[in-house]
């Protein structure tokens, strides 16, 4: 399932921690039920193609969870990012690397894959859903995080 014409609207995103919807033993549940019935009032969900992976490689969760899970949820994957996704990535990696190596901190500590879903959040979407909201709002601070 990919999402229609990305210039038809800009969308909501749930990033990462739908997970814990996957594994009904993961801490913490309750949380991510509640945010993503609260995001879904406002508007459609989708997850970037890094975290459609990541979803994949939770412990316990298998490929038929994922899908499963997307589904019953109405969250839509969106695996037709452009370059211009890719460009914003590039350029909020580099600034994070120079402010970490200006700090006198060693190689960048942080994945690439937290730029590329926030760049996907800021260009394509209207805010983004997230329970780590720190690691965003410093790289990111225009992007709305829920």
């Amino acid at each position: 399932m990919s999402i229609p014409d990305p210039d038809i609207e800009k969308r909501r995103i749930a990033e990462r921690r739908p997970a814990g919807e996957l594994r009904p033993d993961d801490r913490g549940q309750d949380e991510v039920s509640e945010a993503l019935e609260e995001a879904q009032r406002h508007g459609t969900l989708i997850v970037s193609a890094p975290v459609f992976c990541e979803l994949h490689a939770c412990p316990g969760v298998t490929g038929e969870m994922v899908t499963r899970f997307l589904r019953d949820t109405g969250i839509v994957t969106d695996f037709q990012m452009g370059e211009h996704v890719w460009q914003e990535a590039a350029t909020r990696f580099a600034r994070y690397a120079i402010r970490r190596r200006k700090s006198g901190g060693a190689s960048p500590k942080r994945m690439l894959v937290d730029f590329i879903v926030g760049a996907h959040a800021l260009l394509l979407t209207d805010c983004m859903l997230t329970l780590d909201k720190g690691r965003y709002a410093r790289d990111f601070p225009e992007l709305k995080l829920m």
